[in-house]
């Protein structure tokens, strides 16, 4: 079975594209998909023009974006959050947003003793940090999930005034709003809405 089928998405450079549908319709395989971490069974991924067939182009691809998940995996060791900031390539900078986000104070604590909302403001700190070394696009799976309204009015606030490209997977109309455009995916197909 294809979660992700027939997709055709253009997104402009600097477009900011919400991304809605039910639970299991396939919007975060295709996030996945972008970033190289679903493998695509066919067709092409271009990310600014470059597709991905070498080590080195999946390298790229990876500085290319900046990824804020839904779940973040714990893993099997015990990364501290200014390890995740450090992580971004710009660790002054991805301090600074933590900072801006109410988050600072929790850096030598490990990500896996982190409230869901806490590690959502972290993980957007560290795409910040992305953003300051260089990433064009921002990828982020429901990054106002776990929050409370204030906090998912900020997250909006900070991923939508970022100079990048946005694909953002939302439930949250608020998000959807501040978006170019917004697509609603079903069974793994795209419709525009709006």
């Amino acid at each position: 079975m294809e979660a992700v089928a027939g997709v055709d998405l253009d997104v402009v450079a600097g477009e900011r594209v919400a991304l809605t549908g039910t639970n299991g319709s396939g919007k975060t395989t295709l996030l996945r998909a972008v970033l190289g971490l679903h493998r695509q069974t066919s067709g092409e991924i271009l990310v600014g023009g470059r597709g991905c067939r070498t080590a080195a182009e999946w390298a790229w691809r990876r500085r290319a974006c900046a990824w804020i998940p839904q779940r973040p995996a714990a893993g099997r060791f015990p990364l501290l959050a200014r390890e995740l900031l450090a992580s971004s390539g710009a660790p002054a900078e991805a301090a600074r947003a933590a900072e801006q986000l109410g988050v600072d104070e929790l850096a030598d604590r490990p990500l896996s003793s982190l409230s869901g909302g806490q590690l959502q403001r972290m993980h957007l700190a560290r795409a910040v940090g992305c953003v300051a070394a260089g990433a064009g696009v921002v990828l982020a799976d429901e990054p106002t999930a776990a929050l409370d309204f204030a906090g998912q009015e900020e997250t909006a606030e900070v991923l939508s005034g970022l100079p990048v490209t946005l694909l953002v997977v939302t439930h949250d109309r608020a998000m959807a709003e501040r978006c170019d455009r917004v697509l609603e995916m079903a069974a793994g197909r795209l419709r525009e809405v709006r």
